[in-house]
């Protein structure tokens, strides 16, 4: 049981300043509810100093209404008479709930004036000025509209979190600004460019760029923004936040999600009312945890305040991502389980309490290698103390730190930026689509190692979507760059027409696109195993997955529509320990990609049950995925001669096939393979020749 010595005061960053009144309600006027939050003194500054510069770095605390405010200011200022007004986040669930909340401050429908764009859907129009995106769609619209002449103005909202696409985004955005840059001013225009330029001590030049540029962050370290952008001025507004209370635990926790499950009842049945935020690794672990926590809460006392547990995370759909934003009931206390998600970019009401143990699920790549695997890393203290600031939004709070405060002191300063540590394959393949050759030489903010761009621009050569001189081949490499998907699967969804396979591998790709199919409840291992082997096929996971969605899709076709059917999906779902979420976020990615299919004039077809096919089709796409089998048991994958193993949760797991292809590589104890299926080891010489015999001869 985890416990907490005597209360470590830890006031936040701005903890002592005045604070405006409590949280957002519908009972209370909308517009009241804008004029007390903190950046609404600072509108005409904004206003006045975007207008007058290229750039702006905007440093706003958590609570200072930067991300709904700022693009109203800007709109109600005239900046968008020339285009939109463009608010990249780095997450679909704050694209949307942002979008939502501006729609409703400005009493239009959601969809018309405010809008927004996210992989999969989109809820814009002719009519929309101020539209809401994540990262990656806006490097998507650039593939179309090079100059993004469609905006005026494009905000790059938490831009601290770098993820990969921020990063290539910023690197875009300085390159088009510069593009953009216009001469012919009019004359007070002109003026206020000398001005600038003594300022700036630059006289070279009168242009100013018709693109405006606002980078904004939670974080006080912008340092690096400015430098990146030419020393942009940077502003600063105060947010909202109460004390938080920090409490550490005395001793290391051996299990802590063990540990998390104890601190919420600890906090339930010991704290005054006020909701609890847990920060856990990934979806997995928060449906375990939420089980459990469901199973638990029945014994709770009859007098105790009702648990309502909500999930969020990354792969869960819209609509079920919004109930954590819904209201708690009368009578109950809201637990809500949350990946780092809710770190920065969503806010959600009611949270007083925050458990964090610490960790974070991320991708690591090893360029040298050409192995990536997902791996659970302590968080940064950056990360801890955005975890802990989330307590402190509407009145005084606690976080609870499942870990040491030595632990604390010994973690790293900041997060590593994504591109810095992930495979830039697909990062390379959306350069090269937007007419960028040079990758080398292309102005990332921190540059990757020139070892993981060459092996990226090798990957996508061996793949075929470059030609000898590293420009995109015609047609495969063009068609590649359309999917929104790695370059991997990209690939074996154009090679799955020439197989006749097309729906089986979108299905593949659909189902490798959510978490977590199967689950295992604990004390029902065995039913949950018996109930797995009714989709399984012996030649390994991807059929598996295929049989599972063809089963899904027959079981609502059969129910049809209507409130019964609803039910007998949810015990379909049930009896097959099938978590029906996935199965509905994975149908609706498979039927956005088969769009794209016949967006090229490609069609879907269907191998039935020539599963031989299939196969056949899986080597040939996932070639550089292949392992075979050593003496001692173990797997030697081919294109990195690293040792691998069969994780357990593989149909093949004990089952010793000689080869086999995989989409997966996780390391826990040791490195295992996920997604797994049986293939000929005659084949790859065969469907993929060119790379085996090359191989081969060196």
């Amino acid at each position: 049981m985890p416990s907490f010595p005597k209360t470590m005061l830890h006031h936040s960053e701005g903890s002592n300043r005045k604070r405006p009144g409590g949280p957002f309600s519908h009972k209370h006027d909308i517009q009241e509810q804008r004029r007390a939050l903190p950046i609404a003194s600072a509108e005409e500054q904004l206003v006045e100093e975007v207008s007058k510069i290229d750039t702006l770095v905007v440093i706003g605390e958590t609570g200072s209404g930067k991300t709904t405010q700022l693009p109203q200011f800007l709109y109600k200022g005239g900046f968008c008479k020339k285009g939109k007004i463009g608010i990249t986040q780095p997450r679909r669930v704050a694209a949307v709930t942002v979008a939502t909340r501006v729609a409703e401050e400005m009493g239009v429908v959601l969809g018309q004036l405010v809008g927004y764009s996210i992989r999969f859907e989109d809820k814009t129009s002719s009519a929309t000025k101020i539209k809401y995106l994540t990262d990656g769609m806006l490097l998507r619209e650039a593939l179309l509209d090079p100059m993004l002449q469609s905006y005026s103005v494009i905000i790059v909202d938490e831009a601290h979190e770098r993820t990969i696409h921020t990063d290539v985004l910023l690197g875009l955005l300085k390159a088009v600004q510069k593009r953009r840059e216009v001469s012919n001013i009019s004359i007070g225009d002109r003026k206020l460019s000398k001005k600038r330029e003594f300022e700036n001590g630059n006289s070279d030049s009168a242009k100013v760029s018709d693109l405006k540029l606002v980078i904004m962050s939670a974080t006080l370290d912008t340092a690096g923004f400015s430098e990146y952008f030419d020393k942009a001025k940077t502003v600063y507004i105060q947010g909202r936040q109460y004390p938080v209370d920090i409490l550490y635990t005395y001793q290391p926790e051996p299990d802590y999600l063990d540990a998390v499950l104890i601190t919420v009842f600890q906090v339930h049945l010991e704290e005054q009312p006020g909701d609890i935020l847990v920060f856990l690794t990934g979806q997995e672990e928060i449906e375990s945890v939420e089980r459990l926590l469901l199973e638990r809460s029945a014994q709770l006392p009859a007098d105790s305040l009702k648990l309502v547990v909500t999930p969020i995370y990354a792969a869960l759909p819209c609509d079920q991502q919004m109930q954590v934003f819904k209201p708690t009931p009368k009578g109950s206390r809201k637990v809500i389980l949350a990946t780092n998600i809710a770190e920065t970019s969503v806010t959600i009401p009611g949270v007083c309490y925050v458990i964090d143990p610490g960790l974070v699920k991320a991708r690591i790549y090893n360029p040298r290698v050409g192995v990536e695997s997902l791996t659970v890393l302590p968080v940064s203290k950056a990360q801890a103390v955005q975890r802990s600031g989330r307590a402190g939004r509407e009145r005084p709070g606690k976080c609870f730190r499942l870990y040491t405060e030595d632990s604390f002191y010994k973690l790293d300063d900041a997060t590593v930026p994504e591109i810095k540590r992930c495979n830039l394959a697909n990062v390379v393949l959306q350069l090269k689509a937007l007419g960028i050759h040079d990758i080398l030489g292309f102005d990332f903010m921190d540059k990757p190692s020139s070892i993981a761009i060459r092996k990226s621009l090798e990957h996508l050569y061996i793949l075929g979507a470059l030609t000898d001189e590293g420009k995109l081949s015609d047609p495969l490499g063009v068609q590649m760059s359309s999917f929104p998907v790695e370059p991997l699967y990209a690939r074996a969804i154009i090679l799955s027409c020439e197989y006749k396979c097309s729906a089986e591998i979108l299905a593949v790709v659909a189902m490798l696109s959510v978490e977590s199919i199967f689950y295992q409840p604990r004390g029902k291992s065995e039913e949950a195993k018996a109930a797995k082997q009714r989709f399984q096929c012996s030649d390994g996971d991807h059929i598996t997955l295929v049989n599972v969605l063809r089963a899904y899709v027959c079981e609502v076709e059969r129910m049809g529509n209507g409130h019964a059917a609803g039910k007998g999906i949810l015990r379909w779902c049930k009896e097959n320990f099938i978590n029906g979420r996935s199965l509905r976020r994975a149908l609706d990615i498979y039927s956005q990609i088969e769009r794209y299919l016949h967006g090229m004039g490609l069609p879907t077809m269907s191998c039935k049950d020539d599963w031989m096919q299939f196969r056949r089709c899986l080597t040939a796409a996932f070639f550089l995925n292949a392992a075979c089998r050593q003496a001692d048991g173990s797997y030697r994958a081919l294109s990195s001669g690293q040792t691998v193993s069969i994780h357990p949760s593989s149909v093949l797991f004990g089952k010793k096939p000689d080869c086999l292809v995989f989409n997966e590589l996780v390391y826990t104890t040791r490195h295992y393979i996920r997604h797994i299926t049986r293939i000929d080891s005659t084949w790859l010489p065969e469907l993929a020749s060119q790379y085996f015999l090359s191989k081969t001869a060196s």
